[in-house]
């Protein structure tokens, strides 16, 4: 029995929605937990404390709850990780100025280092994976990056 004229599985699974969403799911969680694996050795920052980080460059000063609520994260369990982000120094914290019983919270110049050390150590080992793609597949990816991008945007 030959299988070469059969499809590779992901083609054949990819043909429905359902079987698209499932080839989908897993790859991104691969490539996630690749990339979650280029990490600097001297960080020693979780991957739930860097997308903190990530956050509060992007966003600015944030409170706990607001930080907890962009993680999908309880309150408690934010606080936890803003301690141990200020005890490390890579954020600070100040009273907001309208509501004495919130804290904002901002990355410092040293959270801001290790955050764009972070992602630069990252995008090198995928832009090395994306020259061993073919130039249609890179077109592929350009393509796809920006739909990838709407599909883990919010509800």
């Amino acid at each position: 029995m030959s299988y070469a004229n059969d499809m590779p599985r992901v083609q054949k699974v990819a043909r429905t929605d359902a079987g698209l969403a499932s080839e989908l799911r897993l790859s991104v969680m691969r490539l996630r937990r690749r990339l979650a694996n280029e990490v600097d050795p001297a960080n020693e920052l979780s991957m739930n404390a860097m997308a903190v980080l990530g956050a509060l460059y992007r966003h600015g000063e944030l409170t706990v709850g607001e930080l907890a609520a962009r993680e999908r994260v309880k309150a408690p369990s934010m606080t936890r990780t803003v301690n141990c982000l200020e005890e490390g120094g890579h954020v600070v914290r100040r009273p907001h100025e309208t509501d004495g019983r919130q804290v904002l919270v901002a990355i410092s110049e040293s959270g801001r280092a290790t955050l764009l050390a972070d992602r630069r150590r990252r995008d090198e080992w995928l832009a090395r994976r994306l020259r061993d793609l073919t130039p249609d597949e890179r077109d592929v990816l350009r393509r796809a990056a920006p739909i990838l991008e709407r599909l883990a945007q919010e509800d």
